[in-house]
């Protein structure tokens, strides 16, 4: 008998790293700034190779940026190998240009500044949507919520609430379709996409520590956690 030597990678992630310094207030895009001796966006695609070091690792930066990433790679001597593509003009459009080159059965898509995922959250999330289709990664609220509508608000039972993070994991087949049949409609992230498209989400619960870097104070978060898990 015959067997074709093709495997396809069981794993690849497509890492989202599309942001600007607007809302950290500096001109390098959070990303690219140093946390703890290297750029946000190592620290993250080191989790990824730490976690599965054949997993397949797509990052889709703005057009812009591929210069400065390049000169990145070459000061801090980065040698895990990874394909970069182009971003679009929306996340939906980004992750689209990420997923063509996936060719794996199972594609996280994860924003490049969530540099803390832990490997039993990665493990988790993969394993998860292998079985089930799809994996999606939330912590419960701690804080009060209030709902505003008109002009009053009112309490909310948090309890049935959470705060979704990433990676959200799903069967490649699957997402690649609900994004074509997303068109180019704009969503907040890919377990909208997938819904929309008529699957259920599976939930899987996150971690704490999995911030995602966008405000200065994150930062400084940021380094007194490694600071401190050091």
């Amino acid at each position: 008998t015959h067997f074709s030597t093709f495997m396809p990678m069981k794993n690849s992630v497509v890492i989202v790293a599309g942001g600007s310094g607007v809302r950290m207030g500096t001109a390098v895009p959070k990303q690219f700034l140093e946390l703890n001796g290297l750029p946000v966006l190592m620290h993250t695609i080191n989790r990824f190779y730490e976690y599965d070091n054949s997993m397949q690792i797509i990052v889709v930066l703005p057009q812009q940026e591929k210069i400065r990433w390049l000169e990145l790679i070459g000061k801090y001597k980065f040698q895990i190998p990874h394909l970069i593509t182009d971003g679009g003009s929306s996340r939906t459009a980004s992750v689209k240009n990420g997923l063509a080159l996936v060719k794996s059965e199972v594609t996280g898509i994860h924003d490049g500044v969530r540099p803390f995922i832990s490997r039993s959250l990665l493990s988790t999330c993969y394993e998860s949507a292998f079985l089930n289709g799809n994996a999606v990664p939330t912590i419960p609220v701690s804080e009060t919520i209030r709902e505003i509508f008109d002009d009053t608000s009112r309490t909310v039972d948090r309890n049935r609430y959470c705060l979704v993070q990433t990676p959200q994991c799903f069967q490649t087949d699957l997402i690649r379709k609900a994004y074509e049949k997303a068109g180019n409609k704009e969503f907040t992230d890919d377990a909208s996409v997938f819904e929309k498209a008529g699957h259920s989400i599976h939930l899987v619960d996150g971690n704490p520590e999995n911030i995602k870097i966008t405000v200065p104070s994150d930062l400084l978060m940021a380094e007194l956690y490694l600071k401190y898990k050091n």
